[in-house]
């Protein structure tokens, strides 16, 4: 019988793992508890890759290995396997996972992404390598959407990958498009990986989810950077659409207004409202066009003026003037510059009873103070008494300030609405009608899914909503554009409610099985073990860091991002402290890791949800050489964001410095 190279794979690393386990045993000279967790530790990935669930593995091996620590005591054993499991499962933030992945299985079984992929792929029909680029963007917006790695690489390898082999395209960067634009629903928020980390790393998801951002950006900008490469390069490969498939049909009424697809729209509708020859048309179809057309500008302006507003406008906070305590009544503030705390009028305080022929204070010119008297109060007057101007200045600017204050707008604002003016001016300048029709299209299919996303993520960013608030505005925006798009059936409920739960069990029941393993490599001193053995090889921060991503690297060969999350994250986490790394910082580098691991032969989980739709003819070794190229482009983004850590910090540190 003849072995799969997969399987060949998969035997060789097991056989690596147990003779290092074995070798690591034999060569101490006492078997200690730490030794037990390490033990622990391979016979865990050694099960997983056999095919043994991996929840019921690492409770299974967590409580047998707790029972051993505990020499044999299973009150103790079953006491901590309930503690961990009710510690894990009382994390507000795990609400999250089952109303995301709602959200986006709604959007999923809505296909809304067929009718995306179209519009996209003709607006973008003059850029080389355009239905590759549309097939990235739309898996990057769709992957926004669900965060469903499988689901995007099977709809998108039914939709567009025969698209592309009827267009010539070369199958392994049709099918490289495809699989790495899939996992970018790993890295970009609203990520379920990156909940899932927060949760294990105890660091903030709002944070993880501002500071994802930009590295998603710039990955997906790298993917198209070099799709337009290639079809430069190689056109071959990539082929140009043909007229046929450029071609944008008008609508029957707007045929009337023009002789062509090309013309420009924005004049042929002015000059169709005073037209005779449009006496056919009716002017409310030709007012809607004109709406549509002005949409985009007003929206910009007053976006524009709003944001303009809220980042040059400050709000004056009050500012007293309290008094130091114990400071004598002469350094209170006269009433002639009053604005604080005063005495209270001569006329009303109380004053000395003036008796006659009693005791009264000596005339002011007949005694006088000692020469030696005055010499100490003259410093003490000095710091405690202000000239008038001095006082009213300090007034002016130490007392509440009525109104706010302005200030210049910040650098990001110029370049993110320069960016923006552009493109709203290339909108207007090559305005056609065919453009108006794709336009139309993209209204229909884009902006609704760009809406839904920045409303969540905006409303997480921006402190507006918790994640699993936002997660729940989310879910019922699926319901709204199921029904929007008359999708929303009694059988997509269903699924999407199965779907959602099968998904959320698996997660919760990863989680719990986490915590028991992970307690139980604790007790062991597993954790304590490995921290030594790291501490011991006086690795620098960076040394320490590509150690770290490529085990991680390593790991996501043989083992999904969800078992190496929730069983490794806690053996690195205590680690960073040691190395000054931010917990941050080092979640965004193993998101964008952990995307290079899904394309890596031999066990890419996307390769093989593509191959499962893909035609007889496209074999797995084309998919695996397609893929390949991404993942240098995944490595080089690594490199970026540790050369640069500001891509994906410099948000975070904005919004909650």
């Amino acid at each position: 019988m003849k072995i799969r190279k997969e399987l060949w794979f998969g035997l060789s690393f097991m056989a690596l793992v147990v003779i290092g386990l074995a070798a690591l045993l034999l060569s101490v000279e006492k078997v200690t508890n730490g030794h037990l967790g390490l033990l622990m530790l391979g016979l865990v990935v050694t099960a997983i890759m056999l095919g043994f669930p991996t929840a019921f593995t690492l409770m299974g091996m967590g409580m047998i290995f707790t029972w051993l620590a505990y020499d044999r005591n299973s009150t103790k054993t079953l006491d901590m396997m309930v503690q961990a499991a009710f510690k894990t499962m009382s994390s507000d933030v795990l609400i999250a996972i089952p109303l995301f992945v709602f959200m986006g299985y709604l959007v999923e079984r809505a296909n809304l992404i067929e009718k995306l992929f179209k519009s996209l792929h003709l607006a973008l029909a003059r850029v080389p390598g355009s239905l590759a680029v549309a097939t990235l963007v739309t898996c990057a917006i769709f992957a926004t959407a669900t965060g469903i790695v499988g689901a995007v690489v099977t709809l998108m390898g039914l939709l567009a990958l025969p698209a592309m082999l009827r267009a010539g395209y070369s199958v392994p960067l049709a099918a490289g498009s495809i699989t790495a634009g899939g996992c970018l629903g790993i890295l970009i928020p609203p990520s379920v990986l990156l909940i899932v980390y927060g949760a294990t790393a105890g660091v903030s998801v709002v944070q993880l989810y501002a500071g994802a951002f930009f590295p998603g950006l710039m990955l997906t900008g790298l993917y198209i950077l070099y799709v337009i490469l290639v079809a430069k390069l190689k056109p071959q490969w990539a082929p140009p659409l043909s007229a046929a498939d450029r071609a944008v049909t008008l609508p029957p009424l707007t045929q009337q207004l023009t002789t062509g697809t090309d013309k420009y729209a924005l004049t042929g509708l002015f000059s169709a409202l005073k037209g005779k020859r449009n006496v056919d048309v009716p002017l409310g179809h030709i007012l809607r066009q004109l709406t549509i057309v002005v949409v985009p500008g007003l929206l910009f302006l007053l976006v524009l003026v709003t944001s303009y507003r809220a980042v040059t406008t400050v709000e004056a906070e009050a500012v007293y003037d309290i008094q130091q305590i114990g400071a004598s009544s002469a350094s209170a503030t006269p009433a002639a510059y009053a604005g604080g705390l005063q005495e209270p009028p001569q006329e009303n305080a109380l004053k000395e009873p003036v008796a006659e022929g009693g005791l009264q204070e000596p005339p002011s010119g007949d005694v006088k103070e000692p020469p030696g008297a005055e010499a100490p109060a003259a410093p003490v007057a000095a710091s405690v008494a202000e000239p008038p101007a001095a006082a009213t200045a300090k007034a002016s600017t130490d007392k509440t300030p009525t109104g706010a204050t302005t200030r210049d707008a910040p650098t990001w604002w110029w370049v993110c609405f320069a960016i923006l003016g552009a493109l709203v001016t290339l909108f207007y300048l090559f305005l056609s009608f065919a453009r108006l029709e794709i336009f139309k299209m993209l209204l229909t299919s884009f902006f609704p899914l760009m809406i839904l996303i920045i409303s969540v993520l905006g409303s997480i960013v921006m402190g507006l909503a918790t994640p699993t608030e936002a997660a729940a505005m989310g879910a019922l925006g699926g319901f709204v554009l199921a029904i929007a798009y008359k999708r929303l059936t009694l059988s997509v409920l269903q699924e999407s409610v199965f779907l959602t739960a099968k998904t959320s069990a698996m997660v919760c029941w990863l989680f719990v099985g986490s915590a028991i393993f992970s307690a139980a490599f604790a007790l062991l001193g597993g954790q304590e073990l490995v921290e030594t053995w790291v501490l011991s090889m006086n690795l620098s921060k960076t040394q320490f860091l590509v150690l770290s991503q490529a085990i991680i690297f390593i790991l996501g060969w043989p083992l999904e991002w969800t078992e190496i999350i929730v069983i490794f994250m806690p053996i690195f986490i205590p680690l960073l402290d040691n190395f000054g790394v931010d917990p941050l910082f080092f979640g965004l580098l193993v998101a964008l890791n952990l995307q290079t691991a899904f394309l890596s032969p031999p066990v890419a989980m996307a390769a093989f949800y593509l191959k499962g739709v893909a035609p007889k003819h496209v074999t797995l070794n084309q998919i695996f050489l397609g893929m390949l190229p991404f993942m240098g482009i995944q490595i080089l983004a690594i490199v970026l964001l540790y050369q640069f850590p500001a891509i994906g910090l410099w948000l975070p540190q904005l919004l909650y410095k």
